[in-house]
């Protein structure tokens, strides 16, 4: 079954220096577009330099070394070119949402540009996956594609992996939407406000910590009781995505406190 799109969209993968948003970098991206009317994908992959050592620990699962990346452009250098690339799109993954799009988030981020999905439709495979099945990529591969993935750990690899298995889902699942704004829907764990899910909303539409101490509280009672929780967020160690979100809330939040005091004056 052939996925039905109304814009392009990309499914990509990252390899990586590690599993932190905040602190790793990305050392591999492969992108496949999907573009109406064209019966064949737009594929790419690009080896990036992280600008620091690529741990033993991640060569041995992606097989990406310093000498690999050495001389390759570094994100910032092709920054502003990736962005056009998805801009415009709807975006797919595997893990995408919780790991690949708010670390390549950060990376725009600190290459000085705005890398804003607000409007885009995020398509999770392994969401999906472990709704329907409850496995690993490789096991997804197998039972969906009925192949072994043997380049597993390849972005390259695991990109199309991860577009053919979408498709395989489709053809398996009657119940599973082929539209992907529905798609998108489905693939979502929570409500999320940021990408990682610290901030979703409650079945009132208001946005919640979902984390820590405050699980579960709305941020702005947060905000309102204890002022000094929007500092220590943003001086502690999350993605930007997250913060600015945060951001977004709290100075909504300040405006509705003024206002109000305007309005009590008259």
């Amino acid at each position: 079954m052939n996925l039905t799109i109304q814009r392009p969209i990309i499914f990509f993968d990252l390899e990586t220096t590690g599993t932190s948003i905040t602190r790793d970098r990305i050392v591999e991206i492969s992108m496949l577009k999907i573009v109406p009317g064209e019966a064949e994908p737009r594929e790419r992959t690009m080896l990036i330099n992280p600008e620091m050592p690529i741990p033993a620990e991640a060569t041995a699962v992606h097989h990406i070394t310093d000498a690999d990346v050495a001389g390759k452009p570094t994100f910032r250098d092709i920054a502003e070119k990736l962005r056009m690339s998805f801009e415009g799109c709807d975006i797919g993954g595997f893990n995408s949402n919780k790991f690949d799009l708010p670390l390549l988030t950060e990376e725009f981020h600190r290459a000085g540009i705005d890398f804003d999905v607000s409007a885009a439709n995020l398509i999770d495979v392994q969401t999906i996956f472990h709704k329907k099945e409850q496995r690993t990529l490789v096991a997804a591969y197998k039972f969906y594609c009925d192949a072994d993935l043997t380049a597993a750990h390849s972005a390259k690899a695991d990109t199309r992996a991860t577009y053919e298995v979408l498709l395989a889902q489709l053809d398996r699942y009657n119940d599973l939407p082929n539209d992907v704004k529905a798609l998108s829907e489905y693939s979502s764990q929570n409500r999320n406000v940021d990408l990682m899910g610290r901030i979703i909303r409650n079945e009132k539409g208001e946005e919640v910590f979902n984390f820590g101490k405050h699980k579960g509280r709305t941020v702005e009672s947060v905000l309102a009781s204890e002022p000094t929780y929007y500092r220590w967020m943003m001086d502690g160690d999350f993605p930007y995505n997250t913060k600015l979100e945060l951001t977004k809330i709290y100075e909504r939040f300040n405006a509705k406190k003024k206002a109000n005091r305007t309005a009590n004056r008259q």
